[in-house]
């Protein structure tokens, strides 16, 4: 069975001055105020939409690692994952970088670092994201 999952943002003002907030209107889970020079500069408190891309990305990959994992009898007892999304103002999204440190018992490094690419390239949000470079830091911690 197929999910949607919803948010909106209410924005008021131009680009450079204006301001917005973003829902999490699926789960309820709160308001999070956004503008752009959270974006193209310094966060403050605000956030940006390549923050919650990162978040996204972060959250799907280490799913589909812990799920493929497992999969193979070797299932994890923890992963950490960080995106970082590179944003280029008059660019875009040049970038995303995947870090990930697993603790797998029975895994050596080799059989780690290919069972997060296989994740890297199959997670949906990286299927998502196809026209973007994502790269992968992966270790045993």
């Amino acid at each position: 069975m197929a999910t949607t999952r919803t948010a909106h943002t209410a924005w008021k003002g131009n680009l450079l001055e204006g301001q917005g907030e973003v829902t999490f209107d699926s789960s309820g889970i709160g308001q999070f105020p956004v503008s752009w020079p959270a974006r193209a500069e310094a966060a403050n408190g605000k956030t940006s939409p390549e923050e919650l891309i990162a978040a996204a990305h972060s959250a799907c990959f280490s799913m589909a690692l812990s799920h493929g994992l497992a999969g193979a009898g070797t299932p994890p007892t923890a992963l950490d994952t960080k995106a970082d999304v590179t944003f280029q103002p008059g660019t875009g999204i040049t970038g995303i970088h995947l870090t990930v440190v697993g603790q797998v018992p029975g895994l050596d490094e080799a059989d780690f670092v290919k069972a997060a690419e296989d994740a890297k390239a199959n997670c949906p949000v990286s299927q998502a994201l196809t026209g973007t470079t994502i790269t992968l830091t992966a270790t045993l911690g």
